[in-house]
């Protein structure tokens, strides 16, 4: 009987300094861990944030990314230019040109079929630059951006039609930065950093949705 619980002794000991050696492996785990939360309110700059992470310390954005991130800077692009027409018609601002008329109706028919993430046709591309050269909308216009509510990265992208439109354009890490687009879930970035391990997260299309983002505040280190 002695032996048994001899026995039965020496591997609850065995168990307890296992469990041990797991909980202080698990703590030096978690003290080379760093959890930072993007809070904020909309358009901030903290998905920009998460991207310049991604480019100075995650190896950036793979090829398929990049190609993907095209269609988003034709939206930005589209989009900008018909935000600006319906805040000039609001605004009482007509066209320098009034043969620009063709122009921004070729624009907004492009919205309006929802084909604003597409590749430029050139007829869209002409359309474009003829009207971002019109000084009523580069000029009065553009100059009253604060009456109405307009991309911060409208005249980067409007400055570089041509590049835009060209059939192989590619995206510039610059023209990835300088894109929006509503943050729709949990975005988590993760990269190393003199041996720490980094997780930084965006919430910001979730603040309806609280269940699905509170527990990204469990053992934050900062906000």
């Amino acid at each position: 009987m002695g032996m048994c619980q001899s026995q039965e002794d020496k591997e609850l000991m065995m168990k307890s300094r296992q469990i041990d050696r797991e909980m202080v492996q698990e703590h030096l785990a978690n003290q080379k861990i760093v959890k930072l939360l993007l809070l904020g309110a909309g358009e901030c700059g903290k998905s920009t944030v998460l991207k310049q992470m991604r480019i100075l310390h995650d190896n950036g954005f793979s090829d398929e990314e990049i190609m993907q991130q095209r269609a988003v800077v034709f939206s930005n692009t589209v989009q900008s230019m018909a935000l600006i027409l319906r805040a000039m018609n609001t605004l009482n601002i007509p066209l320098d040109k009034a043969e620009r008329e063709t122009d921004a109706r070729i624009v907004l028919d492009v919205i309006k079929s929802g084909d604003d993430s597409e590749p430029f046709s050139p007829q869209l591309a002409t359309a474009l630059k003829r009207l971002w050269a019109d000084k009523a909308v580069c000029e009065e216009a553009y100059s009253r951006r604060s009456e109405f509510q307009l991309n911060d990265s409208a005249k980067f992208f409007l400055d570089k039609i041509d590049d835009i439109a060209h059939p192989k354009y590619r995206p510039s890490e610059q023209d990835i930065l300088h894109t929006r687009v509503k943050t729709t879930g949990i975005v988590e970035v993760k990269f190393q950093l003199k041996n720490v391990e980094f997780r930084v997260f965006d919430v910001g299309g979730q603040r309806s949705e609280r269940k699905k983002w509170i527990h990204c505040f469990e053992d934050v280190n900062a906000i």
